[in-house]
């Protein structure tokens, strides 16, 4: 027999009566029945029910084992009583009853539980993270994650990819982030840096003549941390084509994203690649407030600035004197009470702004109506009894008696909305309150019960804005992806550089961007006046893209592809809200390795090496 294990501890079945076995795991849960112990075991695999009585040889010895103790016992398996039978796991059929036992690795006091679904602090799950990933959800979690992984490469293999590795220690670039730099020893005051994207080396890889490349690229980027984002470095599917256009590359990752949803949804709804819609950037953040909209949300906000131009309500009529400015309404169903609006107007200034104006639909009233006629309540009363008087609809809210029925009816019926409904407002230069917009969009959808929470909706977001204006200095930069091919070539760089869109897209899923990705710029000529524009002399960019500036004069082909983010996928698909659920080992949100001690400092020696020294803020 094996010296550990003879089955793991989700193999064994009613089969397996009186057979003799060995198994060996943690102590998940040990149970004292009046006498005999039981002991739930359990291994990555599953979990086995083992127990001894009085009459077993090892009985003193198993009375002293505790939780997570490492041990192995080798017993006779028994099936279990009809009544005793546990259908919720694999083994429930049977028990093992303990002949021998060994420890293996015996346990101090646990700072954290496996066991249950205790909530420890974050300091704590993270400095003891080889306790944590022994619980059953971080198994899972885990274990999703390699599966998922497992499965894009197979995807990516059966379109005729190839899996190629790029380098981890290369020249610093600027991908949007800082760079973690390494000083070289070799050559003193120099430094490489870890990449934060195999951008630049993937398309050398397309100008050497490869057609197809993938790779699942560990990224490095020095940023602050978010939920769904890890501070350090990340994992994405990195990929690139030859030959190819825009839709070329949407056609070829759309149903291996689609296929992994599939996959590993839990039976969600997951729409066909083929309908996922195609919205451009300033529509994404028109209809929806940013450019990773959550479809399955179905509110679309709506301009509605013409309402309100020359209305009564001043602040608004005010506001679009100024240039630049609109007011934008959010439409919410159901939302018509005033208890509803009285919350979103809290939850605007929560958010930093004065308030969110607000109008809701409602049945008319006697009250109404006996004010509107300058009759008492009761005569109307008889008025409707008689049938001389129909109910309708009203117009409720502070903006309603400011701007008149005429244009709160004109607003309801540009909306869609009806008796029960209510709209939200918000004015300004639509850069100022978008993102406010969007999670209140967000938020309306949750809270009214709008938002299809059983289901994968996938968008690409398209028509990127390559450049964008500095509101104090008034100078031109770049928005996104400064290696986009510019839609229009030279003759768009030519015109009004705010005018200019990319090549460039995004995928989002559910208010996540899961996708992010170009066709290249791969003309020289093109690439130095799309710098110029940004500010960037001939010089800088052959000095900083030398590689990739140099290789565009050798025949570069048209190129482009994407990015998926491994994490945030799992995430969603793991139905878990922060990111660092789905990561082995994270950083804190302090970028701090509590397990390991990271960042720490080096010794004096190693400092040397490099010709470093640390000098202390004042």
């Amino acid at each position: 027999m094996h010296a550990y294990r003879s089955h793991s501890c989700a193999d064994l079945n009613a089969s397996h009566a009186g057979d003799t076995v060995r198994l060996a795991g943690w102590v998940h849960r040990v149970r004292d029945h009046g006498g005999v112990l039981f002991i739930d075991l359990r291994d990555h695999y599953g979990m086995t029910q083992v127990l001894a009585d009085p009459d077993s040889p090892v009985f003193s010895q198993i009375e002293t084992v505790r939780s997570e103790w490492c041990i192995r016992i080798d017993g006779v398996v028994k099936k279990r009583d009809d009544s005793l039978v546990n259908p919720k796991i694999p083994t429930g059929e049977i028990e093992v009853f303990i002949r021998d036992m060994e420890v293996l690795g015996a346990a101090e006091e646990l700072p954290l539980m496996v066991f249950g679904d205790q909530e420890y602090p974050e300091e704590t799950r993270l400095r003891y993270r080889f306790l944590d990933l022994r619980r059953e959800q971080m198994q899972a979690n885990m274990t999703l994650r390699s599966d998922v992984v497992a499965s894009i490469r197979k995807r990516m293999w059966e379109k005729d990819f190839r899996e190629f590795q790029t380098p981890i220690i290369t020249a610093s670039s600027p991908e949007g982030a800082r760079d973690f730099l390494v000083p070289s020893r070799l050559h003193p005051g120099k430094f490489y840096a870890l990449p934060q994207a195999p951008q630049q080396f993937k398309q050398l890889i397309m100008v050497s003549g490869f057609d197809k490349y993938f790779q699942i690229a560990p990224c490095f980027r020095d940023e602050d941390p978010r939920a769904d984002r890890s501070p350090t470095d990340f994992y994405q599917l990195d990929l690139e084509m030859s030959f190819v256009e825009q839709q070329d590359v949407f056609d070829t990752v759309s149903p291996v994203i689609a296929g992994v949803f599939e996959e590993f949804g839990g039976g969600r709804k997951v729409d066909a690649p083929e309908s996922w819609p195609q919205i451009s950037y300033r529509d994404a953040a028109l209809w929806y407030g940013t450019d990773k909209p959550d479809l399955r949300n179905p509110i679309k906000m709506q301009v509605v600035s013409d309402h309100f131009r020359g209305s009564g309500f001043a602040i608004f009529a005010k506001l679009l004197e100024q240039e630049g400015t609109e007011i934008r309404a959010i439409p919410a169903p159901t939302g018509g009470s005033r208890k509803f609006c009285d919350r979103m107007n809290a939850f605007a200034q929560k958010e930093g702004l004065p308030g969110m104006g607000y109008i809701f639909w409602r049945k008319q009233s006697a009250d109404s109506i006996a004010q509107e006629r300058g009759i008492s309540v009761k005569e109307v009363n008889a008025l409707i009894k008689a049938g001389e008087i129909t109910l309708g609809e009203e117009a409720a809210g502070p903006l309603a008696k400011n701007i008149g029925p005429e244009r709160t009816e004109a607003i309801r019926q540009q909306l869609g909305l009806g008796v029960g409904d209510a709209a939200f407002f918000l004015g300004g230069k639509p850069k100022a309150f978008e993102t406010v917009a969007g999670k209140a969009r967000t938020v309306i959808g949750d809270e009214l019960g709008l938002t299809d929470q059983d289901r994968f909706a996938f968008a690409w977001i398209v028509d990127f804005p390559i450049y964008e204006k500095d509101e104090e200095t008034g100078a031109i930069d770049f928005e996104h992806n400064p290696f986009s091919m510019p839609q229009g070539g030279m003759d768009a760089l030519n015109g009004d550089p705010l005018e200019v869109k990319g090549y460039q897209y995004d995928l989002a899923c559910n208010g996540y961007e899961l996708v992010s990705g170009a066709i290249r710029n791969h003309k020289p000529e093109v690439m130095l006046k799309a710098f110029e524009i940004a500010g960037y002399g001939a010089d800088e960019v052959k000095n900083r893209f030398g590689a990739l500036f140099n290789a565009f004069h050798y025949g570069a082909p048209p190129h482009g592809g994407c990015a998926a983010g491994i994490d945030r996928i799992v995430m969603l698909l793991a139905d878990q809200q922060n990111i660092r659920e789905v990561i082995m080992f994270p950083m804190n949100q302090r970028a701090e390795d509590l397990m390991m001690g990271a960042p720490n400092l080096p010794q004096n020696e190693q400092m040397r090496e490099l010709s470093l020294r640390v000098v202390q803020e004042d």
